[in-house]
């Protein structure tokens, strides 16, 4: 901070403070804080003393200005409000997607668009230019929003391949096919025959491959897949009671489920021990995610991690390299099976 002749409060550093500090021109400066291009490493690293020195920090609104960037991502998470508050996977996403830009010093805007009026208002704030890309989650098919925004030439990554956009639009997921096929290949080594499923929602990536997954496996074990012991639903703990009370009464002699979410699969946990039925001896259960609620159950589940820290990592990563003008790109990530006293 600087003191103004009156003697009174002391003004902000400017550009023109590090400039003289550091014995360098205001355009120099200014190159070394747009990526130090065409600057030499002594000056750059007199300019970066001066900035610390002096405490000078960068005006984002007069940067944007300039380079028609607003130096900010949007989070829009394309589901019900209390949806980010139950569901544990979001806030980790959250997390680590403001970590991974954090050591970029860019913010990240969380947006909420649950219903097709905030999708719209949503739709035109980005198309704005108020962020520079969107971080896209839970995208469902139909959704337009994805469709929108790159059609408007937002850099955008999905978590999860979008359905319906192929090579279009970049995504990070994780492989979520190759992970249900683990789960139920464990419940079959545990001699396991009447596997149901509560499969998460059928117009999302993550519920239609992870049924598949179900489903192939079934069939190399060459048992026949019994529609009655498929149930879907929509990743809350209440699906996941719901989804569990219509398998039970479709299919009493069920002696395990594949639950395509850990947060659907306490519910499933409730629903069973209330029946009666111990769990693991009498059913053996299977989550998906790998996220607190596996940890929070009683028994604790035995589930499909995912690599959440890559996953939010990775988006950063390809949206940064999509703004700097690369190619949409596509990464599939690893899962894992963690056994725990569910099975």
């Amino acid at each position: 901070m600087t003191m103004n002749h009156s003697g009174g409060r002391r003004r902000p550093p400017t550009i023109h403070d590090v400039a003289r500090e550091a014995g360098v021109s205001r355009g120099t400066v200014s190159r070394v804080l747009n990526g130090g291009h065409y600057v030499s490493p002594s000056a750059q690293e007199a300019v970066n003393a001066a900035i610390r020195k002096t405490g000078y920090v960068v005006n984002r609104h007069a940067r944007s200005l300039i380079t028609g960037r607003s130096d900010s991502i949007g989070f829009l998470l394309t589901e019900p409000q209390e949806r980010l508050f139950e569901d544990p996977n979001f806030n980790v996403l959250l997390r680590g997607c403001t970590q991974a830009l954090a050591a970029h010093d860019i913010p990240l805007l969380l947006m909420l668009a649950g219903t097709e009026d905030e999708r719209r208002r949503i739709a035109r704030y980005i198309t704005a230019g108020h962020v520079d890309g969107v971080l896209l989650v839970s995208s469902h098919s139909g959704d337009p929003v994805a469709e929108q925004l790159r059609k408007a030439g937002v850099p955008l990554v999905a978590c999860g391949k979008p359905i319906g956009l192929g090579s279009k639009v970049s995504y990070v997921a994780a492989d979520d096919r190759d992970g249900a096929r683990d789960m139920v290949r464990h419940l079959l080594s545990l001699g396991r025959r009447r596997i149901g499923v509560v499969t998460g929602p059928l117009d999302t990536p993550g519920g239609v491959e992870r049924l598949a997954g179900y489903r192939e496996v079934l069939t190399e074990a060459g048992i026949e897949v019994d529609e009655r012991l498929i149930v879907s639903g929509d990743y809350s703990r209440s699906s996941g009671e719901a989804g569990a009370e219509r398998l039970l009464d479709r299919a009493p002699d069920m002696d395990a489920v594949f639950v395509a979410s850990d947060l659907m699969a306490q519910g499933v946990l409730t629903v069973l021990q209330r029946s009666g039925r111990r769990v693991p001896e009498d059913v053996a259960v299977g989550g998906f995610d790998d996220s607190p609620a596996a940890t929070a159950a009683s028994p604790e589940l035995t589930t499909i991690r995912q690599p959440w820290d890559r996953i939010s990592a990775e988006m950063v990563r390809v949206l940064l390299a999509q703004i700097s003008g690369e190619d949409p790109a596509a990464v599939i990530l690893p899962t894992e099976l963690v056994k725990r006293r569910s099975t």
